[in-house]
């Protein structure tokens, strides 16, 4: 899973790194060129600043690009890091049980909570099988041991879309599987009709407690750094 993370995260890091400045303007000066005006060029910077980091064919990686894709990439990382350890130490159904539980009052206002807490179980339990897919494919390209410096360009591109579409075959097809499940069991459509087994014990204990005065806690302090920033 943390290799699949850190796959992801690469390719996230690429992409953004040349796309985000990667492509130069082709636009004309409005200002003429200080050999018109009659004024001596000026010298370049005594630093050795370059604005433009690298370059691959048309495309060029700079400084932009790169707070842009290590920014995206470091949230990205957290964020599918978070979500693992939550399922790691969570059940979905506990999650699902406790978001109804805080959404329950929002039913006297017309908020579909049955079917938000219904998506959100069927994601949570989703997430598991995306990164298994992906495991399961990086296992899989260890495993054959290719010899990535002997392919071509064309080759390797080949070899990962291959892999690429197999990844997204199978989640499809995890996809149908579950959605035939449901229809089996009766489900048609209405949240509300159709009882949801969470399964889970809303009991509230010491440690609770003490994580929701920390979450409070922590929250307190961002207001209140803000506020002082400010």
């Amino acid at each position: 899973m943390d290799s699949s993370n850190s796959y992801l995260d690469g390719i996230l890091f690429i992409m953004l790194g040349f796309g985000s400045d990667g492509v130069p303007p082709l636009v004309q000066l409005r200002t003429p060129p200080a050999s018109v005006s009659g004024l001596s060029c000026l010298p370049s910077s005594l630093a050795g600043y370059s604005y433009t980091i690298m370059k691959l064919g048309p495309l060029q990686f700079t400084r932009k690009g790169l707070s842009v894709a290590s920014t995206s990439a470091c949230l990205t990382f957290t964020i599918f890091q978070s979500a693992s350890l939550c399922l790691t130490t969570t059940t979905p159904e506990q999650l699902a049980s406790a978001f109804r539980w805080f959404m329950v009052p929002l039913t006297f206002i017309g908020v579909p909570v049955a079917e938000i807490i219904l998506t959100l179980l069927l994601s949570l339990r989703f997430i598991n099988l995306v990164f298994d897919e992906f495991r399961n494919v990086a296992l899989g390209i260890v495993a054959r041991r290719i010899q990535w410096h002997q392919l071509t360009t064309m080759e390797t591109f080949d070899v990962c879309f291959m892999y690429v579409h197999r990844i997204f075959k199978n989640i499809f097809s995890h996809a149908e599987q579950i959605s035939k499940a449901m229809v089996a069991r009766g489900f048609r459509g209405n949240s509300n009709t159709h009882k949801i087994y969470l399964f889970s014990d809303s009991s509230l204990g010491i440690g609770d407690f003490l994580s929701l005065l920390c979450l409070l806690g922590l929250i307190g302090a961002t207001i209140l750094s803000e506020q002082l920033l400010i």
